[in-house]
């Protein structure tokens, strides 16, 4: 099979292509032919050597995929060769899908909704996995709920301000003034341009934030969180932080994605049911995934997919 593989951590020119042997099955997993597989600001971040994920170099990046089933190792059921599936698997391990062939583990993956191309179901597990874990799982959401989620145009950010309007909350997205008009389109209640002052001074009574981006924002966020609310974070906390937010009443979440084939299958009824779209700024072939990371760190609107 054809691969991109890196030799070296550094910039997106260490990832190429080779040949590679072609992956053998498990038990309990299954080989799948990979039609996509998403691009994810940790894939940059393991590449460059910044986030020591899978070890020191060779490996091969990826754990977002979208393909059909090749082959089925043994014991595995629930599935047919031919079946269309996604998920994230083996995430934080190598999952290695920026391959023709991936094989993984079958409870890790689910059937691609019907009403997502490959491209977009390619796109969706780690990003849909984040927001719907840290909204639902970790947050507690619920109906009537305000919701304030930053970074609202990201990968993770689209997609947390669909879920959380599909479960009827009250939406207010913070993003950079060329992309309001985008948070706008995906339902959120009020936008926030953040380089128009601190977020802090115009918000009160929020009951749930989802933060995405470091720096002050999750102190800052305790200002604007009412008592009994919830603070998650994809980043880490400081114990000021904790310590002050204990101190008004606020809960602290510090996330980390994992592997839920529950819910992709969520993430795929609110696909089918038309309250979640992937939007994808740009694809590339497999043999320009160093092309695909360069064009993720000008950090655009949506999502990233290589094609294979």
């Amino acid at each position: 099979m054809r691969a991109v593989i890196q030799n070296s951590v550094g910039g997106p020119d260490v990832l190429v292509i080779a040949d590679q042997p072609d992956p053998t099955p498990k038990a309990g997993e299954v080989l799948v032919r990979v039609k996509a597989a998403g691009v994810n600001p940790v894939d940059g971040a393991v590449r460059a050597g910044n986030y020591k994920l899978l070890g020191e170099p060779p490996f091969i990046l990826g754990w977002d995929i979208s393909g059909t089933v090749e082959a089925l190792g043994a014991g595995v059921s629930g599935f047919q060769i031919g079946d269309e599936v996604f998920g994230m698997p083996r995430f934080p391990r190598q999952a290695a899908a920026y391959a023709e062939l991936a094989a993984v583990p079958a409870d890790e993956i689910a059937p691609k909704p019907s009403g997502a191309d490959h491209i977009q179901a390619g796109a969706l597990p780690l990003a849909g996995l984040t927001a719907w874990q840290g909204l639902v799982r970790h947050g507690g959401l619920k109906s009537g709920q305000r919701v304030l989620i930053h970074a609202a145009a990201g990968g993770v950010g689209h997609l947390a301000v669909q879920i959380a309007k599909a479960h009827g909350a009250y939406v207010i997205a913070t993003a950079s003034p060329q992309k309001l008009d985008f948070a706008r389109s995906l339902g959120a209640d009020e936008v926030l341009d953040y380089t128009k002052g601190d977020f802090a001074d115009r918000l009160r009574d929020i009951d749930l934030v989802l933060e995405t981006v470091g720096g002050d924002h999750a102190e800052h966020s305790l200002k604007v969180l009412k008592r009994g609310g919830v603070l998650v974070s994809l980043l880490n906390v400081s114990d000021a932080t904790k310590t002050q937010a204990g101190a008004q009443g606020i809960r602290v979440e510090r996330m980390s994605v994992v592997p839920d084939r529950e819910g992709l299958a969520e993430l795929g009824k609110l696909i089918d049911a038309k309250e979640l779209a992937v939007h994808v700024a740009r694809t590339f072939p497999l043999e320009q995934a160093g092309a695909a990371h360069a064009f993720l760190a000008t950090r655009p609107i949506g999502k990233v997919v290589l094609t294979v």
